[in-house]
């Protein structure tokens, strides 16, 4: 089971003051649909849920009072856990580049973001207490305003994150993905170097690794078996021009289309 790296440990406080004020973890139950997840109640009441490793790193325990800020930082914690999970998963299918993975998290983060402002809990304009002209107060538009933009200010971060930690665990990582890509791209029907530099570099790979990676490969190997599936097709003027148009030299297809079925 992988261990999460979390943020730096959170201090359980011990608060003072009125009861009622007071929060506590009450009870801790394993998930019903995911065994490996905790859900945890503060004061009688489900709050949040967290991976097992992340309740032993934290140190959660029935019984712990807590404040509000430990409270929110263990929904974060909850969140990272949950989105962690569903992208190691993906990164297991194949191997991924560090941008495709973090472009992964982004649009996870816009769906959960649109699902969550597309439920009526969250339409303050609509529900939220109104001022005698019909307007929603002041005060609590601004409350609305600062707590979405604490909200995204702690989204963008998880994306960071998680691929921080995937790529130290070593399930992220892009000479691995480089590799396969290039293993992988156009086998048999063929592919120029020119053209994978070109589509390695859009997805965040560095010069260094597409060097390393396409020094093996063989423009001759490959435009060879282009020529011979287009050869029926095209004559000899045309295979040229579409050969250069997938990134091969002029002098290469040139020399090659012409001498082809020649020797």
């Amino acid at each position: 089971m992988d261990i999460y790296k979390l943020s730096d440990e959170i201090p359980v406080s011990k608060k003072t003051g009125d009861a009622d004020d007071v929060l506590k973890i009450t009870s801790m139950k394993q998930g019903v649909k995911n065994a490996n997840r905790v859900n945890i109640f503060v004061n009688g009441k489900y709050s949040f849920s967290l991976d097992v490793s992340q309740v032993v790193d934290l140190k959660i325990k029935v019984g712990n009072e807590i404040t509000e800020a430990e409270l929110s930082e263990y929904k974060r914690q909850s969140e990272y856990g949950k989105l962690y999970q569903k992208t190691l998963e993906w990164a297991m299918l194949r191997p991924r580049s560090v941008k495709e993975t973090r472009e992964y998290l982004y649009r996870k983060l816009r769906m959960s973001s649109s699902g969550r402002s597309s439920h009526p809990s969250s339409r303050g304009s609509s529900l939220s207490p109104r001022s005698d002209c019909g307007l929603p107060s002041e005060d609590t538009s601004k409350f609305s305003s600062e707590s979405a933009s604490r909200s995204s200010e702690e989204d963008s971060k998880l994306p960071f994150e998680i691929v921080s930690r995937l790529v130290e665990k070593g399930y992220v990582d892009d000479s691995a993905f480089a590799k396969w890509y290039v293993d992988n791209r156009f086998v048999k029907k063929g592919v120029s170097m020119k053209r994978l530099k070109m589509e390695l570099l859009k997805k965040g790979i560095s010069q260094k690794i597409i060097e390393e990676v396409l020094n093996a490969r063989d423009d001759e190997e490959e435009i060879m078996k282009i020529i011979a599936k287009k050869r029926a097709k095209y004559d000899d003027e045309k295979l040229i021009q579409y050969l250069c148009r997938q990134g091969f030299p002029f002098e290469l297809a040139n020399e090659k289309v012409r001498s082809y079925g020649k020797d």
